[in-house]
């Protein structure tokens, strides 16, 4: 996928060579695939207010109505909204557009299968070509539960994300067993068996979401939601929409000259971000009405936390075959039991350090749970001593 346009002289520029290229004459459906690509999750009063700036700058009314054709042949809302505060293309639109991908693939695997005659030298090279293609499923999943999920819950929607995130892990399971059984076995019965599992798992799952999840979605959510989504799937790290409740100023933390006041000293609100955001672990921080509060945002994390993921209740945050080990150690933090619980797995490549600590406060009430992670591959290897700087 192209890198996102993130900014808005940069969109705007974008925008201009888009015309520019149309003008000369540039294959029109090129130009619409990546007006498509870099501008999805762009409201049509941006796209207005981009056009007026160009023609400030000096581009022809003429050249960029020629955009303005391409944009209304992608406009999913009606052509008296063109150029009001929606969006152009609803995310739901991007997740339906990877189900038709997944799709093909699934029709490719159903072909194969009714077409080959099982000699192992022609399955195993055809079957992991096409799971690298269904690996794809996987950040589709992720982005649904991490992205989709919470809208719905804030709608009281919960049994239908936590049942289909269940299932999605299922899914994944079947992929990495298919995986692992093309490239240990020699039993081609064995083989198409485990693979066909997990194909006729993702169909159902391709089935589930656009005729369940999706429609649930267009009911249910609000404009607001959406753009809030697409602002989340454009730019994980940016934050999403946040309501005055949800938002707290500087002013109403008690301060020194500015800075938050800490146990022994104080800092400024970018001083206490970017401190820890050094930090050379993860954290994420469940307050006592056991919601998600805070996650550090440092340059390499382990487990995904989009910004979606802040004021989720962390019950919701875990697929449901682990969220009862995860509800456990909470309750032992809360009531004192432990003060930490500690966990070790290897994760991608990676030997992941995963510890539990009760927050308390001053007079020991509880305030919630830290979850920090670490990747201490290099720490488990250090020997001997190192007393000066390289």
């Amino acid at each position: 996928m192209s890198e996102i346009i993130d900014n808005v002289s940069k969109r705007q520029e974008q925008l201009k060579t888009l015309i520019q290229r149309l003008h000369r004459g540039e294959d029109r459906a090129a130009v619409e695939a990546e007006f498509k690509r870099d501008f999805a999750y762009v409201t049509g009063a941006e796209i207005a207010q981009m056009e007026y700036n160009l023609v400030q700058d000096g581009v022809s009314v003429e050249e960029i109505q020629s955009l303005c054709d391409v944009h209304a042949s992608l406009f999913q809302g009606s052509l008296a909204e063109l150029h009001k505060d929606v969006l152009t293309i609803n995310p739901i639109t991007i997740f339906e557009e990877e189900n038709l991908e997944f799709s093909a693939l699934v029709d490719k695997a159903i072909k194969f299968k009714q077409e080959t005659n099982n000699h192992l030298n022609v399955v195993k090279p055809f079957l992991l070509d096409l799971i690298e293609k269904f690996r794809a499923v996987d950040a589709h999943y992720s982005k649904k539960e991490n992205v989709f999920f919470p809208f719905l819950e804030k709608h009281g929607i919960e049994t239908i994300p936590q049942v289909m995130w269940g299932v999605d892990n299922q899914i994944r399971e079947k992929l990495k067993d298919s995986f692992i059984t093309l490239n240990t076995s020699d039993d081609v019965n064995l083989i198409m068996d485990k693979f066909y599992q997990m194909v006729d798992m993702v169909k159902e799952m391709i089935t589930k979401e656009n005729m369940i999840l999706f429609p649930l979605l267009r009911d249910t959510l609000t404009e607001n939601d959406f753009k809030a989504i697409a602002q989340a799937l454009e730019n994980p790290e940016a934050g999403v929409y946040q309501s005055k409740e949800e938002t707290q100023t500087v002013d109403e933390i008690e301060s020194v000259n500015g800075d938050i006041r800490m146990s022994m000293g104080h800092l400024s609100t970018t001083e206490v971000n970017a401190l820890l955001n050094t930090l050379p672990f993860d954290m994420t921080f469940v307050d006592a009405n056991d919601k998600v509060k805070y996650v550090s945002q440092g340059k390499e994390r382990i487990f995904d936390r989009p910004a979606s993921v802040i004021g989720r209740p962390v019950h919701l945050c875990h697929p449901p075959q682990s969220v009862h080990i995860v509800m456990n150690i909470v309750e032992d933090l809360r009531s004192g039991k432990k003060d930490h619980e500690d966990f070790w797995i290897n994760f991608r490549g990676k030997f992941v350090y995963i510890r539990y600590y009760a927050v308390r406060g001053d007079s020991g009430e509880y305030l919630g749970c830290l979850e920090v992670t670490q990747e201490i591959s290099g720490i488990r290897s250090l020997e001997g001593e190192k007393r000066l700087a390289s």
